[in-house]
């Protein structure tokens, strides 16, 4: 029997191809739980949001987060609601079929 393919979000897609544009930095858990280790190493390296932290927990697992002048948040929940972080908005690419960018260009 086929199996059904898993619908995939527009919005999501897009919140992931902004976020490859944003610095990225990857870290190992240890002995923290893979948020604590996060909030950790942004205090000890003084890094200013935007950025993508990838938490190494185990040889399987690793958790992304976003950190922002907000907070700290999970990345899936900041790619479904991209437009809801400022930062991002200055990182995003402009598309050219946009009306402000066509107005701009004119």
């Amino acid at each position: 029997m086929a199996r059904k393919r898993k619908r995939k979000s527009r919005r999501r897609q897009e919140g992931r191809k902004i976020l490859e544009l944003v610095p990225q930095y990857n870290l190992e858990s240890g002995e923290d739980k893979p948020v604590t280790a996060a909030r950790k190493y942004i205090s000890s390296n003084g890094i200013a949001p935007p950025a993508l932290l990838v938490v190494r927990r185990n040889e399987h697992t690793t958790d992304r987060y976003f950190w922002a002048e907000k907070g700290l948040f999970g990345a899936q929940y900041v790619e479904e609601n991209h437009f809801l972080f400022p930062s991002l908005r200055l990182v995003a690419p402009t598309s050219n079929n946009s009306p402000l960018a066509v107005a701009a260009n004119q």
